[in-house]
């Protein structure tokens, strides 16, 4: 109920909006150009954050007119994100993660996750973080959460048509038995505010 009438992202967590959160610490990290992907309440996203100039960052937006999933979204943004690996950042997560810790280059890696340790709702977590850093698909092993925090190559996208759905799970799947993905373990905070218990409880804990 708390989104009928606000986007996730700009909900409040210790008197500040997650999306405020996370376009401070792109520009500490020494970012400049972001472009933020919208849909449902896209509006008043762009009412909040503008142009970029209050956080010393450039803001473009692409809108979807469809949910196109999460992958699809990227595809959607790629004409603006250019040649090279881009990082994204879930815009309905809090962290406190230093994203100057992501890697530049991804060398024949087609993606670099940050993985969390799995919170009570995710408890088989997502995929194997193995000690050389590659990832691998779960199959009982000791699994890892994806926090929403990555690096891709845009060549991770190639074949993905624009305008249609398509979900990052997909292009997991694919690239990872081909050791194509990256991780890393991120032992500081994190939380998807996935539900009013959550919010309140990370909402206490910032303010206290």
């Amino acid at each position: 109920p708390l989104t009928d009438d606000c986007p996730k992202p700009l909900l409040e967590v210790g008197g500040r909006t997650l999306i405020d959160r996370h376009l401070d610490a792109l520009a500490r990290a020494g970012f400049s150009d972001v472009v933020i992907n919208l849909h449902y309440l896209g509006d008043m996203i762009r009412s909040q954050v503008g142009d970029g100039t209050e956080y010393g960052l450039n803001i473009a937006f692409t809108e979807e007119s469809e949910p196109l999933e999460t992958a699809g979204g990227i595809r959607k943004a790629l004409a603006l994100l250019g040649d090279e690996p881009f990082v994204v950042v879930a815009g309905d997560i809090f962290t406190d993660y230093d994203y100057r810790r992501l890697p530049r280059d991804l060398g024949r890696s087609l993606g670099h996750l940050v993985m969390v340790d799995n919170p009570e709702h995710h408890r088989d977590g997502d995929f194997v973080l193995e000690t050389n850093g590659r990832l691998q698909l779960a199959n009982g092993g000791e699994a890892l959460t994806f926090s929403g925090i990555a690096v891709y190559s845009p060549a991770l996208f190639v074949g993905l048509e624009d305008n249609v759905p398509a979900k990052l799970r997909m292009l997991f799947d694919a690239a990872i038995p081909r050791g194509l993905m990256t991780g890393e373990h991120f032992h500081g905070e994190w939380s998807d505010v996935g539900t009013p218990e959550r919010l309140t409880e990370l909402d206490d804990k910032l303010r206290s």
